[in-house]
């Protein structure tokens, strides 16, 4: 019954609504610093992926200008809606799909559908944002977000927005939500770029690329409030990260 209720279109758009509403105020009682100072710069040289790590994916609003046209992906399941209905009030345009543990799931989920919206709409000049890993692999690159950016030509952007007061849950993503009259640091890494006709060991090691620059990203903006990442140095994610490497190689 309770599943069943929040698919229901209207408890999903007030859950939505609720979400946003909260994330406003965590955001308007909490001032940001932007790591580098002049960040923001590295999207004004064209269309970017931004990405970020699931599980501290609920503030990436909070560095959104006004000029920002920012396409984001997310899920199709139900949580997915109620992150989408939020999302979009706050200012973020969606495109619903995911990417999955493997191939075979890629289609069910709107994985290759919504790749090629995200490409057109990098074609168009809009940025796009997308999660580096996918559901139920926690901190391990996928090939998606790699595919698309040597598909497109364009950069990926590692950013992490990080809360000093927060609520850090035991989730298999190590999920944080901010909370209200802390700080907050929006860290923008620099672009990593994947070319267009990378064999398969070019494209792992931009994969793990983007592993090591997400870790970097967050670990510099928890310590620039004076904090470790929560999320960081999790024997699952080293096992999981063990094994992509491994498969990979064989």
């Amino acid at each position: 019954m309770l599943k069943a209720l929040g698919r229901s279109a209207p408890v999903q758009q007030f859950l939505g609504s609720l979400l946003a509403g909260y994330l406003r105020f965590v955001q308007r009682t909490s001032p940001m610093t932007v790591i580098p100072a002049d960040g923001y710069r590295r999207l004004e040289d064209g269309p970017v992926i931004i990405t970020m790590w699931h599980g501290q994916h609920f503030m990436q609003t909070f560095g959104l200008r006004p000029q920002d046209r920012i396409h984001v992906m997310i899920s199709r399941h139900g949580d997915g809606a109620i992150n989408a209905i939020a999302a979009e009030k706050l200012g973020m345009r969606v495109v619903r799909g995911s990417g999955a543990q493997r191939s075979d799931q890629v289609r069910k989920r709107g994985g290759i559908q919504a790749l090629r919206q995200l490409l057109a709409l990098l074609e168009a000049g809009d940025h796009v944002s997308m999660t580096a890993d996918v559901p139920k692999i926690s901190r391990v690159a996928g090939e998606g977000i790699i595919a698309l950016a040597a598909l497109s030509g364009r950069p990926i952007l590692p950013v992490a927005t990080v809360c000093s007061r927060r609520w850090d849950l035991d989730s298999w993503d190590a999920a944080s939500i901010g909370l209200p009259f802390g700080r907050t640091a929006l860290f923008i890494g620099e672009p990593i770029f994947v070319p267009k006709d990378a064999d398969a060991a070019q494209r792992e090691a931009c994969r793990r690329a983007v592993e090591i620059a997400m870790d970097a990203a967050y670990a510099q903006a928890y310590a620039a409030l004076g904090s470790a990442d929560p999320g960081a140095n999790r024997t699952s994610v080293a096992e999981a990260r063990a094994g992509k490497t491994s498969e990979a190689s064989a």
